[in-house]
């Protein structure tokens, strides 16, 4: 598979040097450079939201270091955690005194890392909480959700624990919205080729060119199934119909993301979401907000994914708080 690239070896470092300079609001910081925080210091009493995971998911997770969103990111190389001192550097860049919520997607490596620099901070007085995405409801049962994976349907809780924390709340309010905001959170994708990391011979999972996988994580990680192509209308009312059979009671307003996985283009992603809001409203859900294009993916990988964040009056609200990072912008 072709690429732009020069080493693979300096594939994040070139990356993060790119999006740092286009984006000057960015900086790299830490020893090893590895973390991303505004160019401007935290608030002081500010509570700090930090993220982070491997790369080649942007804009997730450093892309969305940025006002009423993350205050710093923990950036491993592709596909892999970031280390323990990324973490560390990410958490002290956004330690304002008034504690820091570490959020970030429900992966082995990067529970343990961010425990373990979690277990740092507090020898430092940092006050930490943890919350963990788990939308991605092809990877466990609802009786199991706690093991779910964290895909797209995380920037959901960004944007409200953002949204809570510039508004001057404490700890433990930012992490129970950002709770409240993953539990009423679903995601379902559907994968139709692969990506390759750089460097590597083959892709990382092989699919036909006639076949598509429902389910596959933004890892490759296997699907609930592989089947011929079918027309968008059906994938559709079948990916809509897992999410709405955990709506959770009394919900009548969803904001949607269709998300394409990296080389699904606009136009698609447009014919995903029309039929989506069809079926949304046939069911009495109101649509508000709805994100269309690329905010989770996975390098070049050719799919989409579509989550539904089941609203109330503060998830709404807050959706609708003001914010400003290089791939999301709410007025």
């Amino acid at each position: 598979m072709k690429k732009l690239i020069n080493d693979p070896a300096n594939y994040v470092d070139e990356m993060l040097d790119g999006l740092c300079l286009a984006h000057p609001g960015l900086v790299r910081v830490g020893s090893d450079r590895r973390a991303i925080a505004r160019n401007t210091a935290i608030r002081q009493g500010k509570v700090g939201i930090v993220s982070g995971g491997g790369s080649g998911h942007l804009p997730l997770f450093t892309g969305y270091v940025g006002e009423g969103l993350l205050d710093a990111c923990a950036i491993g190389n592709v596909f892999e955690g970031p280390t323990i001192n990324s973490c560390q550097d990410a958490i002290a860049a956004a330690n304002g005194g008034a504690g820091v919520l570490c959020l970030f997607g429900n992966y082995g490596g990067d529970r343990m890392n961010f425990e373990m620099a979690s277990e740092f901070a507090a020898m430092d007085n940092i006050e930490i909480r943890t919350v963990l995405g788990t939308d991605d409801i092809a990877s466990a049962a609802p009786q199991e959700a706690h093991k779910r994976r964290g895909v797209a349907g995380l920037i959901f809780a960004y944007k409200t624990a953002g949204a809570l924390a510039e508004q001057g709340a404490d700890l433990d309010a930012v992490a129970a919205i950002a709770q409240k905001t993953v539990d009423r959170t679903r995601t379902i994708g559907v994968a139709l080729s692969s990506c390759q990391i750089p460097g590597a011979a083959v892709p990382n999972v092989t699919i036909a060119d006639d076949e598509i996988e429902m389910g596959m994580g933004i890892h490759g990680e296997p699907g609930i199934w592989r089947k011929k192509v079918r027309p968008a209308d059906e994938l559709v009312d079948e990916m809509i119909a897992m999410l709405l059979a955990e709506r959770p009671q009394g919900a009548s307003r969803v904001s949607i993301l269709v998300n394409s996985l990296g080389s699904t283009p606009f136009e698609e992603l447009f014919i995903l979401y029309r039929r989506a809001a069809r079926q949304l409203d046939a069911v009495g859900l109101s649509v508000a907000r709805p994100l269309i294009g690329p905010y989770v993916t996975s390098m070049e990988m050719g799919g989409a994914s579509i989550s539904l964040c089941f609203l109330d009056d503060e998830i709404e609200t807050l959706l609708a708080a003001p914010a400003d990072c290089p791939f999301w912008r709410v007025d």
